[in-house]
């Protein structure tokens, strides 16, 4: 966390986002606590819809004449793309701006806040999509008393990213068939996951704010059958005491650490691969010395589990082998796809139009 990381209190949204659609209408997404398994439950079965609708007919205009901000002070590629993707195939438009160094906003750069941009650009939209650098940073915002428009947080520093995690249960409960312990939680997908399920976080646990989320919705999501989190990181990335202390806070979890990937994948349903970030690390010479600890090669698939599936949130650099690609378990591909699913009915969920 930085060290001018915002602390906010999120328990006045906390379980607030339900399986009533009403709900969700023009509420920011912040946060992976404000969801039930409810909640989750409606988000997963609006995506399956989003899925059918793009797959039968392209899209449809149930957003035309909205327009989202789409807000990056930190480079992006598949977040922002997805998220313009899924406006347009609604029927409606974006706006972009880039907030990083060198971008094409001139707001932070003339001194403007975070929170005078954004309220300046709720003036010619409907929603915005927000990354920053800094934790606690988009939450700040969404949670002041000048916004007055939703704000998805797509990032922040090494916080959160709730609409990352929720693609990746998505992708969990839809390849597997996860059972969620909720009315008509059971799985209607042709295979119903049962027993204990096994999910594997690999790599940079110290910076993945995307392993952060997910690990906290997972452990809060009401699951029919025991859930596992196995920790696989080298000693200096291990995953944050505030995470594994929320987590251990969840009923019916058990968390374990490992530093042998082969050892922690024996009996996994799902891995989950993240790479080690330069960009958050203080020098290069401590960069170099954990680059490439894990690399999931051809080697590691023929140990794993059959029915194991690997997840990456991309782009990555030389932790999975291109020749896993071919692996029918391979699934970080169908998981970038189901990000755009699931964006949409984001967009629909919290512009009223379900």
């Amino acid at each position: 966390m930085t060290s001018n990381a915002y602390s906010i209190d999120l328990s006045s949204i906390t379980n607030t986002l339900t399986d009533d659609v009403s709900s969700w209408e023009g509420k920011s997404i912040i946060s992976v606590t404000q969801m039930t398994t409810s909640g989750i439950l409606r988000l997963f079965q609006t995506a399956q819809s989003m899925r059918t609708l793009v797959r039968t007919k392209g899209g449809d205009d149930r957003l035309k004449h909205k327009v989202l901000a789409s807000v990056f002070y930190e480079a992006s590629t598949r977040t922002s793309c997805s998220f313009q993707a899924a406006m347009m195939r609604l029927g409606g438009t974006f706006l972009h701006v880039d907030g990083g160094k060198g971008g094409n906003t001139s707001a932070s750069k003339k001194g403007e806040s975070l929170e005078d941009t954004i309220r300046c650009l709720e003036c010619y939209t409907d929603v915005t999509v927000l990354r920053h650098p800094t934790t606690g940073s988009v939450q700040q915002v969404a949670l002041g008393d000048g916004t007055v428009k939703p704000v998805i947080n797509a990032g922040d520093g090494v916080g959160e990213h709730p609409t990352q995690a929720l693609l990746d249960f998505f992708t969990i409960w839809d390849e597997l068939g996860v059972n969620l312990d909720v009315s008509n939680g059971d799985n209607t997908a042709d295979k119903s996951h049962n027993g204990q399920l096994v999910v594997v976080l690999l790599g940079d646990l110290k910076h993945g704010r995307t392993v952060h989320s997910l690990a906290k919705l997972l452990a809060r999501s009401a699951l029919k059958h025991e859930l596992v989190l196995r920790y696989c990181s080298p000693a200096s990335l291990e995953m944050p005491s505030h995470v594994k202390e929320y987590v251990e806070q969840c009923t019916n979890v058990k968390q374990e650490e490992y530093t042998d990937m082969f050892d922690a994948v024996k009996g996994a349903n799902v891995l989950y691969v993240t790479r080690v970030q330069k960009e958050r690390f203080d020098s290069t010479e401590d960069y170099e010395k954990v680059k490439g600890a894990y690399v999931v090669d051809t080697n590691l698939m023929k140990s794993a589990p059959s029915g194991m599936i690997v997840m990456h949130p991309l782009p990555r650099v030389d932790e999975i082998a291109t020749e896993v690609d071919s692996d029918p378990r391979a699934c970080y591909f169908r998981q970038m796809e189901n990000g755009m699913f699931v964006r949409m009915a984001i967009l629909v969920l919290i512009l009223g139009t379900p």
